[in-house]
Parts: structure tokens; sequence; C-alpha cells
């Protein structure tokens, strides 16, 4: 494999609205191994308290606008300074993908394929949501808002895109799954066999991928640190009617180690990590007698 594979640090919150994706990306970044190629942090604006619900300007739309739209330009730029083969990108909410995919699919002149891991479709549009996260997978097939919809020169094709573990999302968005003809995979027909998507794989005829992994599709219950886990006061819910993620840590690293066989994976994604217990205590050593 070659060396030059980029890591592109992108601490993005604002296509979340959640501060707490700012301290996830970071932490995730130092628990990741050790890279020994080149490591870029795409420059992002800390919120001003983590825990914050930090509710920003809505411009069209959506809130943050034009400061995601900075931060794409900024790691689009960051990009094209290495010119890598391969990238692999911490985030941050799940926007980040936007600029590494767009880059990587015109790099391999449109021979990409994308497996979206994901409980969420992304397809949204901001007469729908007014969070951009919500939206990258449809900028990236060429749909949707026109300013995000430009930083994408060679958009994906439907047919070389798969889900796997969807867990549900807006009719909306379920209409868009039909009428792009997007396939999926859920997290029970993994736990039994990797056989589908490893064809659907060889049947795109790409011979790269990317993966996009928003660790929300992960089951609760066995990984914490996820939207869907924050702590609330006992008979309450987090995220009372959003569907949460299935998948186990152990499904994702047999359905990815089968598919690296066949596969040239050439960028991955990490996003939406919240590690609450993280948060809390960092809040709380800032608070103890002689810590500061």
């Amino acid at each position: 494999m070659s060396n030059n594979t980029l890591r592109l640090l992108m601490p993005q919150w604002q296509g979340g609205n959640n501060a707490a994706y700012h301290f996830g990306a970071q932490l995730l970044s130092w628990l990741a191994p050790e890279h020994h190629g080149v490591t870029e942090t795409v420059p992002v604006s800390p919120p001003q308290d983590i825990l914050e619900d930090d509710s920003l300007v809505l411009e069209e739309g959506l809130v943050a606008r034009r400061a995601l739209l900075e931060q794409i330009a900024s790691a689009k730029t960051i990009i094209q300074q290495h010119q890598p083969e391969r990238i692999v990108t911490l985030g941050g909410d799940c926007l980040v993908s936007l600029a590494p995919f767009a880059y990587l699919n015109q790099y391999y002149q449109g021979d990409v394929a994308v497996l979206w891991i994901d409980a969420h479709p992304d397809l949204n549009i901001p007469q729908h949501f007014s969070h951009g996260h919500a939206m990258v997978l449809g900028n990236l097939l060429g749909e949707g808002d026109p300013d995000f919809v430009k930083h994408v020169e060679l958009p994906f094709l439907a047919r070389r895109v798969i889900y796997a573990g969807l867990s549900g999302g807006e009719p909306y968005e379920m209409a868009e799954i039909e009428r792009l003809g997007l396939s999926s995979i859920s997290s029970v027909e993994l736990v039994e066999s990797t056989d589908r998507l490893l064809n659907w794989f060889q049947n795109t005829g790409a011979k790269h991928l990317v993966i996009h992994l928003d660790l929300d599709v992960l089951d609760p219950h066995w990984f914490r640190s996820l939207l869907f886990a924050r702590p609330v006061p006992e008979g309450e819910v987090a995220l009372p009617g959003v569907p949460h993620g299935k998948l186990r840590i152990e499904t994702l690293l047999s359905m990815l180690g089968s598919l690296s066989k066949i596969a040239d994976i050439v960028g991955i994604t990490i996003a939406e990590h919240t590690p609450w217990d993280a948060i809390a205590l960092k809040q709380m050593l800032e608070k103890l007698p002689l810590m500061r």
C-alpha cells in the first residue's frame, strides 16, 4: 500500500449543531493509531462550551451555512495541496465526508464505490431539515443544496452506493432512496452473511471504495459514545422517535475485513463520536480544587 495517505482531522460540529462533536473528533484523533504520513487539521472555530446546545444563525434554511461552506473549502485546499491517494478523515459531524470523498472520486475518475455505514440516510435538504450533516450523501450524489453540490465536481453514481446498517429515515428520505435506486443491507443480514455486500461491490464494476462510518450505526447497548446514549434522567430517552443503530463492532470489523480483500479502500471517514463520559469527566476536572 502506498504511504501517500493523508490523515485529516476535521472537528466540525456546526453541521450537526452539536458541540460534543468538536471534542469527540479530537479525542478520536488521540485514540487513533499513530500515523507516519501527513496529518492536517481543518480550522474549525470551537464552541464556547462543549456541552451547550449551541443554536447558530439560520442562513437560507441551514444552521451555520457560511461556516460549513468555509470549512469545506478549507478541507478542499488542504487536500489539493497534498494530492493524496488515500484519505482518512476523523470528524466531526457527517458533513466532513464531502470534501475528501468528492476529491477521491475525481482523483480516480469516477471509479469509486461508496459504502455508507449509517443509521440514517443523509439525504435531507434545507427545505426539510436545518442541519447540514444530514444531507451529505445527497450532495455527493449531485442532489440537494447547490452551494454544497458545487463542491462535488464529479458526483457518485447511485448504483455504486450502498447503505449498511440503515435503521430508518424520514418519509421523504425513504422516497429518495427508492427514486435513486440506492441499495441497502441491514444489520441483521450482516450478522448472518456479508455475501450480498461483497456481490454488490463486485457488480458495481468499481475498483476503489470509500467508507463513511457514522458511529451512530453502532448499537448503543454495546457502544456508549453516541448521540443516542446521551445521559438523561431516569425514565427519559435521549432522542425519542429517532431510530438508533443496531450494528455491533465485531460485525462491522468482519464486514470491512471481507471487503478489504476484494476492494481497494482509498478513503474512510469516522464521524459523530460523542464521548459523553469523557466530556463529563473533562468538565469535572476543570472544576476540582488545585486543577487550575
